[in-house]
């Protein structure tokens, strides 16, 4: 065994994440004599909190800022005379690896190689840097293994986050090769207990269970994983630290295994819920590994061993999160079975009490007595809390847009409505960067001018804008790492064999059109085929859009009873009253994909205007006619059909079915309004 190693002044990135203030708070609680520098730039999964324990430490000192920031990193190297580095920073979640997986390559690989960079720069200056890897660098381990991968085993990673994981890894060892850096490498499982943000798991589970809702399980819930309690691991780096050998991998492991499944059954009963009512089954991941496991046997050599138990580990986790359910504020785009929280920046969370900063220099170092903080700028302070949303509108002239606009006001977003024409990139991209949202909506499009049969004498003008300008506005907000919610149509289907009238049978997301009637529904067919290539949109199809506004012409409700004459067709319709609420909580649960975005159930033209004769004027009357005759007054054919709501009534139950909508949101408002004028 190698002599003891005695730091001096160690330098932790992304100490304000989960494992890496655990591993913070106890070298500052039992090495007083240490210096200990955080850097952290307050990603959307770190939360100041989490280092508490340490803040009044004179001892121990925050820097907010980016492990990628070559300048930053020399800066402090030098100082702070840092002599050990240990390298928590990273991008960790698989789910968001396969949403986003550039941002991994960004942090966990040209990160590291910036921090390695900089420590060959000082001249030996460093004498320990530690590198913190992942047990999925291993890949998938065989299902009848009865030994663990072992720390010389071949490096197999199957997803985008373990794959960027691996590439650091080389750099690691290239540099401790060519230059001689004092580098150790760690593998670890699966950690949970206190602070842990909720898109992982455990915390997610817990969250979900207190609320009384359902634990999401990927696939059918047999992977298996390994869990290691916080503070053990914590004490495993403690140990790596000051007895670990320059050069070596350390494997930090359990040989306890759980189902995916039975850790969810298991927090069922903590909470006195029943497993077959509260666990839901999902799609699983694009690849899911089904089982790593580890050989941790170099580890125990130098002197370490678990000690808490998986039933002692799990109860402290419950108790600690019912006891802070707001340790992270509003975490509801976690809590989804597949979270892309890499789409929004995070929120800055900051220490109970004041600002203390106090700088006009580039750099603000505080005293030891003002809570050991350094912060890049006087403008980039970790204690002003930043909006958490900022969204970017296009279509401000029209319906949906209009209204979103009321709603983000109402709501108290920060919102901006875009100058740009959707077809020109430039001008998409000095809105982006004007603005710097969180989130891009795209309620601008061509649906014809009063109808949409505008659209069969104006082709160009109809595919400029609804197919090249949907598509460059989402290659835009692909290249900068942002979620575009794109309001499209449900007027791409038609009732066929497979979905006959008045059956009750809907079209479903991953249908395929049928309906070519008219020029307007080609594109936006066109469009939905082609945007499915663009993993950040989230596609909302809307079918004959209504509000509680009946004196707006778009109105389907206004339309209709406008017209001399009406077919009398059931059809999916979208209550803009009730569903743009749920667009943008759509968004900040970081939804993808298609979704017939429609009230469940079907409603024919005459039972709207049979309402409309009992909540608005009893003397009202209409006229019927039939397919045929409406093709006589009309240039395109128009769409009929319904479309299966249940996709979205599952992420949203309080969805209420559409005649149910129709009154609470359109015709009891406005009964209450003509009373009132009376």
């Amino acid at each position: 065994m190698a002599a003891t190693y005695e730091p001096k002044n160690i330098l932790i990135t992304g100490a304000a994440g989960f494992i890496a203030s655990h591993v913070c708070n106890r070298l500052i609680r039992n090495y007083p004599h240490y210096k200990i520098v955080v850097l952290d730039k307050l990603d959307y999964c770190s939360n100041l909190k989490n280092l508490l324990p340490s803040k009044s430490s004179p001892n121990f000192k925050f820097i907010k800022g980016d492990i990628e920031s070559a300048d930053l990193v020399n800066f402090i190297l030098l100082s702070e005379s840092i002599d050990t580095i240990m390298h928590f920073a990273a991008q960790t979640h698989v789910d968001n690896s396969f949403g986003n997986s550039l941002e991994f390559t960004k942090n966990n690989i040209y990160g590291t190689h910036v921090l390695l960079e900089a420590c060959k720069v000082t001249g030996g200056q460093i004498r320990r840097f530690i590198h913190v890897s992942t047990d999925e660098v291993y890949g998938e381990t065989d299902e009848d293994a009865v030994v663990g991968n072992h720390e010389a085993s071949q490096l197999l990673p199957t997803n985008p986050y373990s794959a960027t994981k691996a590439g650091a890894e080389m750099l690691v060892m290239a540099y401790g090769c060519s230059y001689g850096l004092p580098v150790i490498t760690t593998r670890g499982n699966n950690v949970y207990g206190p602070n842990q943000f909720p898109e992982k798991m455990i915390p997610k589970f817990i969250l979900l269970a207190m609320k009384g809702k359902p634990l999401p399980i990927h696939g059918d819930g047999s992977n298996v994983r390994s869990y290691l309690y916080c503070e053990d691991v914590a004490e495993a780096f403690e140990v790596i630290l000051h007895r670990g050998e320059v050069g070596h991998v350390y494997n930090v492991g359990t040989k306890k295994e759980r189902r995916v499944i039975d850790v969810a059954r298991e927090i069922c009963q903590l909470f006195s819920l029943s497993p077959d009512t509260h666990i839901k089954f999902v799609e699983n991941r694009p690849f899911n590994d089904q089982r790593y496991f580890l050989d941790d046997q170099k580890l125990k050599n130098l002197g370490w061993f678990e000690s808490t138990s998986w039933e002692e580990g799990l109860k402290k986790t419950m108790e600690w999160y019912v006891n802070n359910p707001d340790w992270w504020g509003d975490v509801s785009g976690a809590l989804v079975p597949h979270p892309r929280m890499l789409m929004v920046p995070g929120i800055e969370r900051k220490f109970d009490g004041p600002d203390t900063s106090n700088s006009a220099s580039s750099f603000a170092v505080n005293d030891s007595n003002q809570d050991g903080m350094v912060v890049p700028g006087t403008t980039d302070n970790p204690f002003t809390q930043k909006p958490a949303l900022k969204f970017l509108i296009y279509g401000r002239t029209g319906w949906i847009g209009g209204l979103l606009g009321k709603i983000c006001d109402k709501q108290g977003i920060p919102f901006q409505y875009g100058r740009g024409r959707l077809e020109e990139r430039s001008q998409l991209l000095a809105d982006i960067q004007t603005v710097k949202p969180t989130h891009v909506f795209n309620a601008a499009g061509v649906t014809g001018r009063p109808n949409v049969d505008w659209c069969e004498t104006h082709k160009p003008e109809t595919i400029r804008t609804n197919v090249a300008g949907t598509l460059t506005l989402a290659d835009v907000c692909r290249e900068h790492g942002l979620l575009m919610m794109n309001y499209a149509t449900g007027c791409i289907f038609e009732y066929d064999a497979a979905h006959p009238l008045g059956s009750g049978i809907g079209f479903k997301e991953e249908d395929k059109p049928n309906f070519t009637g008219s020029f307007y529904s080609k594109t936006k067919a066109m469009v939905e085929e082609l945007i499915q290539e663009y993993d950040n949109v989230c596609t909302l199809r809307v079918r004959m859009p209504i509000s509680s506004d009946l004196s707006n012409p778009r109105n389907f409700i206004t339309k209709i009873s406008r017209y001399n004459k009406v077919v009398d067709i059931p059809n999916s319709m979208t209550i803009l009253d009730e569903l743009l609420p749920i667009s943008i909580e759509m968004a900040k649960r970081n939804c993808r994909g298609i979704w017939n975005f429609t009230n469940p159930g079907v409603v024919s033209h005459n039972e709207i205007l049979e309402m409309y004769k009992n909540y608005i004027d009893p003397n009202f009357n209409w006229v019927n006619f039939t397919l045929e005759e409406q093709a006589k007054v009309i240039v395109a054919p128009r769409s009929n059909n319904e479309m299966d709501a249940s996709k979205l009534k599952n992420e949203f139950p309080e969805l209420l079915h559409i005649k149910e909508s129709l009154i609470k949101y359109v015709f009891e408002p406005n009964k209450k309004l003509i009373a009132g004028e009376v």
